[in-house]
């Protein structure tokens, strides 16, 4: 298997982290949408990252997606989700409002990073700037009321969250601080001492 990306990508770390906590081999192709292009083109026309490649050839993407047949691939119970409803359930929330923020933090990366400033569109940058700050917000809330793991046998709700709280302080650091959000930041840094995490480092 071949997980190709950067692993400044939030989508490219979840996966790269996901498949080392589950013991699972893969090959790791760091090319860059932008400034390996044409490389990536090669291996994925889409030039979309993350890109995976199982075992028979097979071209996979979007992380969820990949994730989704690297549970199947690991067989019933032994993935990151679990398998009861209710407590699937509340994993796949919090992955979702991880994923929020996110989507978020890079279109506002984007905007300020690629589109040129005089054309740069304040309400848009407001609106989605709102949307991560809300995100943030209920993930504070959610770990203040039932935190989920952030040690070795950290799930895939504990890997989402603190791949975009290092995200997100990586790349857009204004928009969500520690002292705003304590328990987030306490979490990811704590998850972050794991050695899939140190060794799938960000940056």
């Amino acid at each position: 298997m071949k997980l190709v990306g950067m692993l400044d990508s939030p989508y490219v770390r979840r996966v790269a982290v996901s498949l080392a906590r589950m013991g699972i081999a893969f090959e790791h192709e760091p090319v860059s949408v932008f400034r390996g292009m044409e490389r990536f083109r090669q291996i994925n026309p889409l030039i979309k990252a993350p890109t995976f490649i199982t075992d028979d050839g097979t071209v996979l993407m979007e992380s969820s997606l990949i994730l989704d047949y690297v549970e199947c691939f690991k067989g019933p119970g032994k993935g990151l989700v679990p398998t009861t409803l209710a407590e699937r359930t509340r994993v796949l929330r919090l992955s979702g409002l991880a994923l929020v923020a996110y989507e978020k933090a890079v279109q506002i990366y984007y905007e300020r990073n690629l589109r040129p400033e005089h054309i740069q569109h304040g309400p848009w940058v407001e609106r989605v700037s709102e949307q991560l700050k809300t995100a943030c917000a209920e993930l504070e809330r959610e770990l203040r009321e039932q935190p989920p793991s952030a040690g070795p046998d950290i799930g895939q709700d504990g890997i989402s969250i603190a791949v975009g709280w290092s995200f997100i302080q990586l790349v857009v650091p204004d928009q969500a601080s520690a002292q705003e959000y304590p328990l987030l930041a306490a979490f990811s840094a704590e998850a972050e001492q794991l050695e899939i995490f140190s060794r799938l480092p960000m940056v």
